[in-house]
């Protein structure tokens, strides 16, 4: 390979011959390594980053000064490097510069809803779910992303509006948001259920008990391929999210159709235990606050030490001092929304 005298790379990138890999895990491969060339993505799902490689590893080349191209394609997702956590907000979740985002958030957000086209879906059974949709400033020839959102319990019935409003329209809109659309355009969609989203087992004075197979979120997948059948939506790149039925409904959805989703964020909701090894090597980032006091944090716990011993590579965000609440946190992190769209399939 030549080089231009102006080439702005690294000497040693320069001067020295390269071996490419292909590795399971990028970042315990590079692990102790010098970092030459920052992680970048050359093609979708793939990773590649250039560092320098004493020779102790790989056998194939020595010397001090051999560089190794590190590349990764796992499962067809996104790489595994991009599960480490991204940065967060700064502050206690209880400060007052924490909570200026938040509030923020509750003026800008709620006007947003009149820009939800409000639809009703029919199956072939005559199943119907009322939902809406918004849709991004479509360019001809361009394919957007597709948001699923699955409220949470104040959102179900059937007027086709709850499922946008109050607590669940930091999940709803806030992919709306015009500086938002303005870097990830694209299809949000957030049906309305009057019943749990996962199938459960109704139980006096405790939680539902969540069963396997499909329930009403069935009736949301369905909605999300004949969406996908209408408009031009990026099939690489479809997300699920929801807070407490609604990030059950998360786990839920994700357990029914490892295949369609790129990514999903379960805000404090339950996952049922048998689901979890469909999950491992889908991108999962999961959050709970620490004394939710509806939904308790250990089941967030538990799942994640679940998946891990799977070799599941989940990320996971627990608020200290924060409760059943959480979402209003968690939709208003800056680095969910670019983790978010930075996932895809291949």
């Amino acid at each position: 390979m030549r080089y231009g005298p102006n080439c702005t790379l690294p000497e040693l990138v320069r001067t020295v011959a390269h071996v490419a890999f292909e590795v399971d895990d990028l970042a315990a491969e590079m692990a102790g390594r010098q970092v030459l060339i920052a992680p970048n993505s050359p093609a979708p799902g793939v990773l590649a980053l250039a560092g320098k490689d004493p020779g102790k590893r790989r056998p194939v080349m020595s010397g001090t000064g051999m560089i190794a191209l590190a590349l990764l394609a796992a499962a067809g997702r996104s790489p595994s490097l991009a599960q480490k956590t991204p940065e967060l907000l700064p502050g206690d979740p209880n400060s007052d510069a924490r909570w200026e985002p938040i509030e923020r958030f509750k003026k800008e957000a709620p006007p947003l809803a009149a820009s939800f086209e409000a639809r009703v879906y029919r199956n072939a059974s005559g199943e119907a779910m009322p939902y809406r949709l918004f849709k991004p400033k479509i360019e001809p020839g361009r394919r957007y992303p597709l948001v699923l959102f699955l409220h949470g319990s104040s959102g179900s019935g059937t007027d086709n509006a709850s499922q946008l409003d109050r607590g669940n329209g930091f999940g709803s809109l806030v992919w709306a948001l015009p500086e938002n659309q303005r870097r990830h355009p694209c299809f949000v969609v957030a049906p309305q259920s009057n019943e749990n989203w996962p199938p459960v087992r109704l139980r006096e004075g405790q939680l539902p008990e969540i069963l396997l197979g499909p329930g009403r979120d069935r009736l949301a997948i369905e909605i999300v391929e004949s969406l996908v059948a209408e408009l031009p939506v990026d099939r690489k790149r479809i997300y699920v999210t929801g807070h407490s039925m609604g990030g059950a409904g998360t786990w839920h959805v994700l357990a029914q159709r490892p295949d369609l989703f790129a990514a999903g964020v379960p805000v404090c909701g339950r996952a049922h235990p048998a689901t979890l090894p469909s999950l491992k090597d889908v991108p999962i980032w999961n959050f709970h606050g620490e004394i939710d006091q509806i939904e308790s944090v250990e089941v967030s716990r538990r799942a994640m030490a679940e998946l891990r011993e799977l070799g599941g590579k989940p990320l996971y965000t627990e608020y200290p001092g924060v409760g059943h609440n959480v979402f209003m946190w968690v939709y208003t992190e800056p680095a969910l929304v670019e983790w978010l769209f930075s996932q895809r399939r291949q």
